[in-house]
């Protein structure tokens, strides 16, 4: 029994030591633990209320962001589109009073015309009646030469010849016949004018036809941007409406893009005035 007692008594510091050593690994094994283990608010894979609110917050930013950046492009295509079409419309405007004022020319062309083939016939009926006979002397021919050159100079004079055709005249070309009587000079003048007549009213009635197709080609151009003008402007309307009510970063709450659907009064299509 005292033996017993004695091996105890002597196994008991060192049991004591052996049980600290245990409770001083597991002391520090439980302090590892509890720092490496995440916190109460980040078990079970939570995200912490910063991040849960920081996250909506950054993509309703970015959202509306890219909203204003898309709106305030379209609006920047609208304007230019509403540049465009008014510049359009413009150059429509010139081009129809290039054509009404061609319009005007080929009318007044066809009148001149319509005068210088009357006065043509009517020189022409006194052909029926002979030609009076006179003496075929050098002083006749030169007096009959004298007549053809006043009459030439006279009707370019009257613009009723050209320069071209006065030359012919004074140098008794393509038919100008000084030996001819003056009656017949003059039926020949007539002609002459009503024939440079009909060739100045076609040139003025393919002119009219040319600034008519052009004045059609600008109000088919200006119609089409202003059709684009105004679908651009309802386009960058209702994306400025989708914006939040706060607006975004770099835009301006309750900015309203800038009506540019303003109508461009197109062309008259009229018909061309034909040749005669």
């Amino acid at each position: 029994m005292d033996n017993l007692m004695y091996f105890f008594l002597l196994d008991v510091p060192r049991a004591a030591v052996i049980w600290s050593a245990l409770i001083v690994v597991a002391l520090v094994a439980m302090a590892v633990l509890i720092a490496r283990r995440p916190g109460p608010e980040l078990t079970d894979g939570a995200v912490p209320e910063s991040g849960r609110k920081g996250g909506p917050i950054r993509a309703a930013v970015a959202g509306r962001a890219r909203l204003t950046a898309e709106a305030e492009e379209l609006a920047r295509y609208a304007d230019e589109v509403a540049v465009a079409a008014g510049r359009a419309a413009e150059t429509a405007r010139r081009r129809r009073e290039e054509w009404l004022a061609a319009q005007d020319d080929a009318e007044t062309a066809w009148q001149a015309y319509e005068s210088a083939d009357a006065d043509a016939r009517r020189v022409a009926a006194t052909t029926y009646l002979p030609v009076p006979r006179t003496p075929r002397t050098p002083a006749e021919y030169a007096d009959r030469e004298r007549y053809l050159h006043r009459a030439a100079l006279s009707a370019c004079g009257r613009r009723e010849l050209s320069v071209l055709e006065l030359g012919d005249a004074l140098a008794h070309r393509n038919g100008w016949d000084p030996r001819r009587h003056p009656v017949e000079q003059e039926v020949i003048l007539r002609r002459a004018v009503r024939d440079g007549r009909l060739a100045a009213q076609r040139r003025a009635a393919e002119r009219e036809r040319a600034t008519w197709r052009t004045a059609e080609a600008a109000a088919v151009a200006a119609r089409s941007l202003r059709d684009e003008a105004f679908a651009a402007a309802e386009r960058a309307r209702a994306a400025s409406h989708l914006l939040p009510p706060g607006g975004g970063p770099g835009s301006t709450p309750g900015t309203s893009v800038r009506d540019v659907s303003r109508p461009v009064r197109p062309a008259t299509r009229w018909r061309p005035v034909s040749a005669g």
